[in-house]
């Protein structure tokens, strides 16, 4: 069985990427909210950190954009898919709390990348995904129950420890905490929407997907080289592969069958479910002064357009709180 120290547990296990761009009206949560509670759970675990994000706070935002495939009209009426240049603003991030977490640490898994969609009309939606395969928990309560394992499982805990019993009870979470690896490149990376909305086309016909963005190469690191690279290799490298020329990912819907779960974010589909290339994602600058660009910007998953919709999975709407829980606080 793959063998995982506590902080990699905890940080591999992202409420996703925590990520960019002005918000429209912003999503409040309750003090009593699973949102702010796992907020506040995140503060206590990796520090609380003014100015950053409750996770994934250390990334790099860039700016490009997107123009759709012909097939993704079939699928969607939503505006992005009309086949015109639709600038975006691009979040590449480590996971943890840690500002000055190092890029090669498994820590640092997974990687997020968040995207904004700028459209004519003024409206934006948004899209945040992660390099697990699927998510290690269905609910936001079930996340709350892994971070209070995580905090009762110090390294000298006695075995089993809470955070054993965690994953005997939920076997999804260790199983998804093994499908992810550090890049050499955050534009050398899958990343996959753990969640699922549902596209509406012209014809009223719905289908509910998750998205994948699949780079034009796949590049991963063994632990070891991961661990001999500079603390900031990743941040680093994107700009300058950048000023060479851009980096292009293809966004991609995988198609659920009937029958598929949408409800449940730890059971991935079949790999023989149709995937519909959408149309390609170009990177072609990094934004200078990231650092203090990020502090200011946020990213909430369940912000669609028409055409596009929130399925059924509880974990958009609690990350939609928690994104805004961290945001009011770091703009504080």
């Amino acid at each position: 069985m793959m063998k995982m120290t506590i902080p990699l547990a905890l940080t591999m296990l992202t409420l996703a990427t925590l990520a960019l761009v002005a918000a429209p009206a912003p999503v409040f949560a309750d003090e009593d909210s699973i949102a702010t509670q796992l907020v506040n759970k995140m503060n206590k675990l990796f520090g609380v950190h003014p100015g950053f994000r409750a996770n994934h706070d250390k990334g790099i935002v860039a700016q490009g954009n997107f123009k759709a495939s012909p097939e993704a009209a079939g699928l969607s009426t939503a505006m992005i898919f009309d086949g015109s240049s639709i600038p975006v603003t691009v979040r590449f991030s480590d996971s943890t709390g840690v500002p000055n977490i190092p890029d090669g640490s498994n820590d640092a898994l997974p990687h997020g990348m968040s995207i904004k969609y700028h459209l004519p009309d003024g409206s934006e939606t948004d899209m945040v995904i992660v390099s697990l395969h699927f998510f290690p928990v269905a609910s936001g309560e079930d996340f709350n129950a892994f971070l209070q394992a995580v905090g009762a499982s110090p390294a000298d805990a006695p075995k089993p420890t809470k955070l054993d019993q965690f994953f005997e009870s939920h076997p999804a979470a260790p199983k998804a905490l093994s499908t992810t690896a550090t890049p050499d490149s955050f534009a050398d990376e899958i990343y996959y929407g753990v969640d699922a909305f549902i596209f509406s086309n012209k014809a009223g016909e719905k289908q509910a997907v998750r998205y994948q963005a699949v780079p034009e190469k796949i590049v991963h690191l063994d632990a070891a080289e991961a661990a001999r690279q500079l603390p900031d290799f990743l941040i680093d490298e994107l700009p300058q592969r950048l000023a060479k020329g851009p980096a292009t990912f293809h966004l991609k819907a995988q198609l659920a069958a009937p029958g598929d779960p949408t409800n449940d974010a730890t059971k991935p589909w079949p790999d023989d479910r149709k995937l519909v290339d959408l149309g390609v994602l170009t990177i072609e600058k990094a934004v200078p002064n990231s650092l203090e660009a990020q502090k200011e910007l946020l990213f909430l998953p369940g912000q669609v357009i028409d055409g596009i919709d929130v399925s059924d999975d509880p974990l958009i709407g609690v990350r939609d709180g928690a994104y805004a829980v961290s945001f009011s606080r770091r703009s504080q």
